[in-house]
């Protein structure tokens, strides 16, 4: 009589849940574990842990630095570096900026720091957003007059924005302009403390900005998603949508908050 192939345990499977969990432990610990420990946490027979462990130092996902101990191994840094190398945050950001533009219908953008300007390296918008003005991907503008700038410089120290602003003359382009140092350190204060920046027709009259950072896997901040609006047209309820729209996409970076 045939056995009921649906009542047939699928040890593939089991294994690589096995794998999986041998992999945690041993993540969860700088120093190399005993095999003792590892089965007692795993809940796996000694003997079963010993198997699959063998079998991933072969293939260097483990090493074994002296007999009995375990630790993670060189293979999974390489692949993380690998991994690491091709995500591209523009690739990350594309997706869940669209789908932000769809929610708000509103131009949203993603810009970089380059030097004393950020530069607008993607953007999603239509002609229904009502906005007159919409910076063009490769545009750039001075880091204390957008939203994402301010994002940028708050992240410095203080010295290094003093040096930023001793560099470019706090220079403006409108009426609403921050062009005096102690202004603007006072407005980064804000940034750090509230965790997003605005730019109140700053840069432009009659169009205001909100921003949120987007981080890499070590922390750093990395590009800025910003919301551009006619001025009387920002809602503050959007605010919320575009943090969580920015830590979806330092997620994808491998940003973990603490």
């Amino acid at each position: 009589m045939k056995k009921d192939p649906a009542s047939t345990p699928a040890p593939t499977i089991q294994v690589i849940e096995r794998l999986f969990t041998l992999i945690d432990v041993l993540a969860s610990r700088e120093e190399a574990i005993s095999l003792k420990e590892i089965s007692q946490k795993t809940g796996l027979h000694p003997s079963t842990a010993h198997r699959i462990l063998n079998d991933l130092a072969t293939g260097r996902f483990v090493d074994r630095p002296e007999a009995g101990s375990y630790r993670l191994g060189m293979r999974l840094l390489e692949l993380g570096n690998l991994v690491k190398g091709r995500l591209n945050v523009r690739d990350a950001a594309l997706t869940p900026m669209r789908d932000l533009h769809k929610l708000i219908q509103q131009p949203v953008n993603l810009s970089m720091r380059q030097g004393d300007e950020i530069v607008y390296i993607e953007r999603a918008y239509s002609e229904r957003s009502g906005m007159q003005v919409v910076r063009a991907i490769g545009g750039r503008a001075p880091l204390h007059l957008t939203s994402v700038g301010k994002l940028f410089l708050a992240a410095d120290d203080p010295l290094r924005v003093r040096s930023y602003a001793a560099r470019t003359g706090l220079a403006g382009q409108t009426r609403n302009s921050i062009t005096q140092l102690q202004v603007l350190e006072r407005e980064l204060t804000r940034v750090t403390q509230s965790g997003f920046a605005r730019d109140n027709e700053e840069l432009e009259l009659g169009v205001r900005c909100i921003a949120a950072g987007i981080y890499d896997d070590q922390g750093k901040l990395l590009a800025g998603l910003s919301i551009s609006a006619p001025a009387d047209r920002l809602d503050e309820a959007w605010l919320l949508q575009l943090q969580e729209t920015a830590k979806t996409i330092s997620a994808t970076l491998g940003f973990e908050p603490h």
